[in-house]
């Protein structure tokens, strides 16, 4: 049986290999934390949560919540987790599955209007986000691990985005801290149509 010789050459090399293992992961990790499953509430019986979103998940008329579609309207049901949208002459709506804030308290409803339109956003984490989770990144630009997916719809409220997402889990449940999202196909979708001042109401 023959042992191989730890060479000063190969033992610096290890150490080197994995220093940078260990160095490496800082970003990926909180870059993963943020899309991480953690971030996703999941509920007990999959099964039921699924018939009941179904079965809420439907067509509405705009006239109870709206007194007009003038620059188009967006209604954002978080109880059946759906972003419903109508042109300004009507003759587009469109139905389309969302992820909602995880609690309560980071729910906010109410009327504001979209006030800036960002394709390939950039994602900064709020104070209040950085606080309860100090290992996320300060700042993630366009691409694959940006929590914001490929475009982003601004609010007039400070933070509030209607946005897409990479993570095809997040939809349909509790999963954001605060905004709606959608899937990236949808939001594209939403984004070409919708325009700065559509109005938006959260119910």
């Amino acid at each position: 049986m023959t042992l191989n010789r730890i060479t000063p050459n190969s033992r610096r090399a290890f150490l080197a290999g994995g220093a940078a293992v260990l160095a490496t992961p800082a970003l990926a990790q909180s870059t993963a934390a943020v899309n991480s499953t953690a971030t996703t509430q999941v509920e007990r019986d999959v099964t039921e949560v699924v018939k009941r979103n179904i079965s809420s998940f439907r067509t509405l008329d705009w006239q109870p919540y709206f007194n007009d579609t003038r620059n188009g309207a967006i209604l954002v049901d978080i109880d059946s987790r759906a972003v419903h949208y109508w042109s300004e002459d009507q003759s587009i709506y469109k139905l389309y599955p969302s992820s909602v804030p995880l609690t309560e308290d980071l729910t906010r409803r109410g009327r504001t209007r979209i006030t800036q339109k960002v394709d390939g956003p950039s994602w900064r984490p709020t104070p209040s986000m950085l606080k309860r989770n100090p290992e996320w990144p300060k700042f993630i630009g366009p691409g694959p691990d940006n929590p914001l997916g490929t475009h982003a719809l601004y609010l007039s409220w400070t933070y509030y985005r209607i946005h897409g997402t990479h993570d095809t889990r997040k939809i349909g449940r509790k999963s954001s801290n605060g905004c709606i999202g959608l899937y990236n196909e949808h939001i594209a979708e939403l984004f070409a149509m919708a325009n700065v001042g559509t109005q938006v109401l959260l119910i």
